[in-house]
């Protein structure tokens, strides 16, 4: 049995989300929690809330115990790139890439 969630559209280029997420694969809830708490990088905010939107579809929706629970997979798809034009000199323009991200985290019982 297995509960996961997502958010998607999140404003942070995929790639420094996927180095938060390389953390916390395979760890407990918990500690993957901690970790994220006192990680510096923008992204741990969006990948924790992510976390405990999973662990709480497991307890609600399937009724596992929060305790048993540890990260069985998460990882960080590309979203849509919203491209802008910068200014730049002699008359010319840049194009900006600002980058969506696809968090997906699945949870899951350990066999205790």
């Amino acid at each position: 049995m297995e509960a996961r969630a997502m958010a998607k559209y999140i404003r942070i280029s995929p790639r420094k989300v996927r180095q938060v997420v390389d953390l916390i694969r395979g760890k407990d809830v918990s500690q993957a929690l901690a970790i994220l708490k006192f990680s510096p990088q923008r992204a741990s905010v969006p990948v924790a809330k992510v976390v405990k939107s999973a662990a709480a579809n497991a307890e609600h929706n399937f009724e596992m115990n929060r305790d048993d629970l540890y990260v069985a997979a998460a990882y960080v798809d590309q979203g849509p790139t919203l491209k802008r034009f910068q200014a730049r000199a002699m008359g010319r323009a840049d194009v900006l890439r600002k980058r969506t991200s696809h968090i997906t985290v699945v949870v899951k019982e350990k066999n205790s």
